[in-house]
């Protein structure tokens, strides 16, 4: 499968929004699309290549779109939305899970990847943690989670005091820091969490999934509000991919279920 290079935003010319989004996609050649670093989603080898479930359905969407490359932008979760508001990338592709306030100040394709939430925890569970109330309830208990995502916002809403939600700006971090006892359980979907266990290769280290009371998340491909057409052109390809197993064949390898993404949709994520 093809890779693409990571390239930094900040040296792409930002492209003014238009009328017709797709067609000055098509004449520039590529689309800037925004990504974390958080295997399967997203992922970036050391040489800078992208791949990862989301930008390897991106790329194929805009591939069938006319748009030849992705140029790819590390960022965080919280800078997401403000950056494609401000038009410094025309896309997400990073696991951004729909949830109503989102949908509120972005335009999401139908759902592409779905996943339920984990705790990264010290072999044996020593605290006995199984969702964000009981890290609530310790006084003393430390909690990672990425800036800006749906797992810092679960804690807070569990009534974890911020200063008791440390942000992570990626997978390794969180490992490192658990390791080291800067925190207690680091929290991530549960194929980022078994990603990151595959490689540590530290049997010290256990996961505990589903997280009880947590919900199962759906993704979509993020666009600007000012960009419908251009999302609703990426729905057309998209329910195509499904509708082929193309899309499958494409999310299954990383641990992703084509028929989790098929049996919901954006209306109901998002409360439509």
């Amino acid at each position: 499968m093809k890779k693409t290079l990571l390239t930094l935003a900040l040296m792409v010319t930002p492209v003014c929004a238009m009328a017709d989004k797709l067609d000055d996609l098509k004449a520039q050649g590529f689309v800037r699309i925004a990504i974390a670093n958080e295997p399967p989603f997203t992922a970036v080898a050391a040489d800078g290549t992208v791949s990862g479930a989301a930008p390897d359905v991106a790329r194929e969407v805009f591939k069938r779109l006319g748009v030849g490359e992705v140029v790819a932008s590390i960022s965080e979760y919280g800078a997401m939305i403000p950056g494609l508001q401000a038009h410094r990338h025309d896309v997400i592709t990073a696991g951004l899970f729909m949830k109503p306030e989102r949908c509120a100040a972005v335009a999401y394709s139908e759902p592409v990847l779905c996943d339920a939430e984990s705790f990264l925890l010290p072999k044996g569970n020593p605290k006995g943690f199984k969702s964000f109330a009981d890290i609530a309830a310790d006084p003393t208990a430390k909690i990672g989670a990425p800036g800006g995502g749906t797992e810092e916002k679960l804690a807070l809403d569990a009534g974890v005091p911020r200063d008791r939600v440390i942000v992570v700006p990626d997978g390794q971090s969180g490992l490192k820091m658990l390791q080291d006892g800067r925190i207690d359980v680091y929290s991530l979907p549960i194929l980022s969490i078994s990603d990151l266990m595959k490689k540590a290769e530290d049997p010290n280290l256990e996961m505990f999934a589903p997280v009880e009371g947590a919900p199962v998340y759906c993704d979509g491909a993020a666009f600007n509000k000012d960009d419908t057409a251009l999302r609703d052109a990426f729905d057309v390809e998209l329910a195509k991919m499904k509708e082929s197993r193309d899309f499958a064949k494409i999310i299954e390898p990383y641990g992703f279920s084509a028929a989790a993404a098929m049996s919901t949709s954006r209306a109901k994520l998002c409360g439509e």
